[in-house]
């Protein structure tokens, strides 16, 4: 059952470059082919948009869980890296994401949001061939 649709419409312009638009908002973005997959590397590629949205959909599902319980996580980061590979075709293999969390928080707190960042809608859409470790570092502990 499909809970909520959003349009999105993509324009190609040539030499690898697409603009997309967002139709609820009207915000635009430019993909451009990677360097190393015969593109100008000007911009996002659109796995690279695919590595972008899983660090802030994770951070986004925590920011709910926050706002909910009344926990400041301004300052959280995110850093995901994207690990292409070739064989058998080309495609995402690892996406491995380190969020970073100031402040103190509690035991029952960390594993509560560490539980929800795997329920993270994109988390949950990657394939099970692509690793998509979640690590967390908390600045308060260090």
């Amino acid at each position: 059952m499909v809970r909520d649709m959003i349009k999105i419409s993509a324009r190609y312009e040539g030499e690898l470059r697409c603009v997309a638009t967002h139709e609820p908002s009207g915000a635009t973005l430019t993909t451009d082919a990677p360097r190393d997959n015969e593109g100008l590397g000007q911009s996002f590629s659109p796995t690279d948009l695919v590595a972008t949205g899983l660090a802030t959909c994770i951070m986004s599902i925590l920011g709910i869980i926050a706002r909910r319980d009344g926990i400041d996580l301004r300052g959280m980061t995110a850093v995901v890296e994207k690990h292409m590979v070739a064989d058998p075709i080309r495609r995402i293999g690892r996406l491995p994401v380190v969020v970073t969390i100031p402040g103190k928080l509690d035991d029952a707190t960390k594993k509560k949001l560490e539980r929800a960042a795997h329920t993270c809608p994109v988390h949950q859409s990657i394939k099970a061939e692509i690793d998509a470790p979640i690590r967390f570092v908390y600045t308060a502990d260090s």
